[in-house]
Order: structure tokens, then sequence, then C-alpha cells
């Protein structure tokens, strides 16, 4: 991506235990990404949160069974991002998917 082109973010909000294709969705959706060739993705665990059914996720040392919200953080160009999105969208059938203008100052590539 040329710096002087638009940037955006994607974030895409799963469960813990959401799968696609075998694998928990975060994992698949970051493999799809970097297929892409997109310029990076991180995942982050929430501690605490809830989703669309307004239950409590929380992460507690007594809790062996979790399902807590991961959070799949992307940048690259938007056109790049915009054709990813399709199919990130069937990847997460239950997840939340943004997308948002951002500022890219630098990238070392």
């Amino acid at each position: 991506m040329d710096l002087a082109e638009k940037a955006v973010r994607v974030k895409i909000y799963v469960g813990e235990s959401d799968r696609y294709g075998g694998l928990p969705a975060y994992k698949a959706v970051v493999h799809y990404l970097r297929e892409q060739g997109v310029w990076g993705a991180t995942v982050t665990r929430g501690v605490y949160g809830f989703g669309k059914r307004s239950l409590l996720h929380t992460s507690t040392p007594l809790r062996l069974s979790e399902d807590l919200p991961m959070i799949i953080e992307a940048v690259d160009s938007e056109k790049k991002i915009t054709a990813a999105i399709a199919k990130i969208s069937e990847m997460v059938k239950g997840g939340l998917i943004t997308v948002e203008d951002v500022r890219v100052l630098r990238h070392l590539g």
C-alpha cells in the first residue's frame, strides 16, 4: 500500500469458542488475512464483556470453560480490506465487523 492511499482498520469481534473450517474463527480469519497480503493482524483476548445475547463473559481463575471476546484488528488500504470483508463475513456468522478510517503515518514493510 502506498501511504497516499486511504487506509482503514477492520475490527472483527468473535467469541473464543466460535469456529470456522475446523479452526477457532479468530485463527481462521488471521490466516485468511495473511493469505490476502494484508499488512498484519492482531488478536486481542477480552477479559470481560458481553455480546449479542447480553451474557457477561469474564476471565476468572475459577472458570475452566470460557467463551471470552476476541477482537481481530487489521490495517491496510480501503480497497484490500473491502475486498476481504465478504469472506470474513462468511467466517464470522455471529460476530460483529466494523471498519473505520485511519491515518497511517509510517509503515515499515
